[in-house]
């Protein structure tokens, strides 16, 4: 349940740092947004990019704020200020309670700029880039443990783009300098950035053996979308989220049982969205431009829903996973002058991430199921659940445009004892969604109905609908 803030369009500036708003705090913090990310309970948040990252050079974003240069980046075509950096988003990490996640340049930088990033963040202030930290307000360490090595290197589209070979080569060289600095981080390798890719698999076979263990982690990444106005074959996308983490899972323990390795990479799932509308990408050399800033609707709601339904259902192997983005850069949360708004997904989020604590669940699911298009056949219902103590946390979408589902829920070994709480989350249609003028066309309201009868919940979900539920087990 992570989140991405890239310095792109109107994420970091307009978004969460904003001094000029009527919402903002001494530091520049824009408080209703902050306030409102506080909702969705977010782990780990990956930083500065994002494509944005491989043409970054983090010293351009300390020290004094009039002393920062402009620059002129090319990934998305925009001026970076450098106002917000390193030190401002770590303060950022721990108001919010965010793990601080980093990603390196890798693209134009080298792994010795890497390596001088770990010292400033980690390093106790006696060497040379840790002094620096210490002179600028921060003599107790950053203490920062995830670092992404690079950010969608298999992409021709990425500054300082390479093959495998080379990129396994950059990577293994700057983890090593980073974990002598810290060994006590851990590392994501870049892996291929889409199943669409030519790079797909074998990409990531290439690098997790060339780099070891030295790799912790491999990224994967996902965007979908409703291209072709088929909304039950859209919502059977979860189906296809579910087979690129199998894959990927056995492209890590396949290169685990060649390399006899005692160590098994996770994945590491730090770019995933929704995404297909807007494709406005080039900021024409404007300081935070408007860029891909999507508006969400209920299916997009459902599918949000599928995503973490999946990495709940498959919790052994993706450890983080990180939605794309968080403000305004399609988003959860847009923000409009001093107005800001909540995007449907940004309920569907909201209703995972506030059960989110204990030990997924292995689910089987019997019931009606359909053909899509796309993605063969899937059941109705999509769900996952977690187990915490003597709570269940139940997740459920209906995938049906028509009818409602009478939807019966049994644990396998214990009884069910009550219902403690729950919310669903649905809409008009399909295609409904929030706006400044109706903000609350898409939102949650009380899960009502759910009964519980010889150690069996039952509950009936609306069509087109995401409920969440906490149930009590009896001993």
């Amino acid at each position: 349940f992570g989140g991405f803030l890239e310095h792109m369009g109107r994420a970091v500036y307009e978004g969460v740092y904003d001094p000029k708003s009527a919402h903002a705090d001494r530091a520049g913090y824009r408080t209703d947004v902050l306030d409102a990310l506080s909702r969705l309970k977010m782990t780990a948040m990956r930083y500065p990019g994002g494509n944005f990252a491989s043409g970054y050079h983090w010293m351009d974003g300390i020290g004094p704020r009039d002393r920062r240069p402009t620059m002129r980046e090319l990934a998305w075509q925009s001026l970076e200020s450098n106002q917000f950096g390193t030190d401002e988003y770590i303060a950022l990490c721990r108001r919010m309670g965010w793990t601080p996640m980093i990603t390196v340049n890798l693209g134009t930088g080298t792994p010795e700029e890497a390596r001088n990033w770990v010292e400033y963040c980690n390093a106790p202030p006696d060497s040379k880039y840790a002094q620096m930290r210490a002179e600028n307000g921060a003599a107790e360490t950053h203490n920062v443990k995830l670092w992404c090595l690079g950010n969608e290197m298999d992409g021709p589209w990425q500054l300082g783009h390479v093959p495998a070979g080379q990129y396994a080569i950059r990577a293994q060289q700057a983890g090593k300098m980073m974990k002598d600095v810290d060994k006590s981080i851990e590392l994501v390798a870049c892996g291929s950035c889409g199943v669409g890719m030519d790079t797909y698999m074998e990409w990531d076979r290439q690098v997790l053996e060339y780099m070891g263990d030295l790799a912790d982690y491999i990224s994967l990444h996902r965007y979908v979308g409703n291209h072709d106005d088929d909304t039950p074959d859209y919502l059977a996308v979860t189906a296809s989220i579910d087979k690129q983490i199998e894959e990927m899972d056995t492209a890590c323990r396949f290169v685990q049982a060649k390399t006899r390795s005692k160590k098994r990479a996770y994945l590491c799932f730090d770019e995933w969205n929704v995404w297909y509308r807007n494709h406005q990408a080039d900021g024409a050399g404007k300081h935070a431009p408007h860029l891909i800033e999507e508006v969400y609707n209920l299916e997009d709601a459902l599918v949000v829903a599928g995503f973490l339904n999946s990495f709940i259902r498959h919790a052994d192997s993706v450890k983080i996973a990180n939605i794309a983005q968080i403000v305004n850069v399609i988003a959860p949360i847009l923000t409009r002058g001093d107005e800001m708004l909540l995007q449907s997904i940004f309920y569907a989020f909201e209703m995972f991430a506030t059960r989110g604590t204990g030990v997924a669940l292995q689910i089987g699911v019997d019931g009606p199921a359909y053909a899509s298009k796309t993605y063969g056949e899937v059941t109705t219902i999509d769900t996952s659940a977690i187990l915490d103590g003597d709570t269940l946390q139940v997740f459920a979408t209906n995938r049906s445009l028509t009818d409602s589902a009478e939807f019966e829920i049994a644990v396998a070994d214990r009884a069910i004892a009550g219902f403690n709480s729950g919310e669903v989350l649905t809409g008009p249609d399909p295609k409904a969604a929030n706006s400044y003028e109706q903000p609350n066309l898409v939102t949650t309201g009380p899960l009502k109905g759910v009964e519980i009868k010889g150690g069996v919940a039952t509950v009936m979900l609306p069509p087109l609908s995401v409920a969440a539920m906490t149930l009590k087990l009896g001993t």
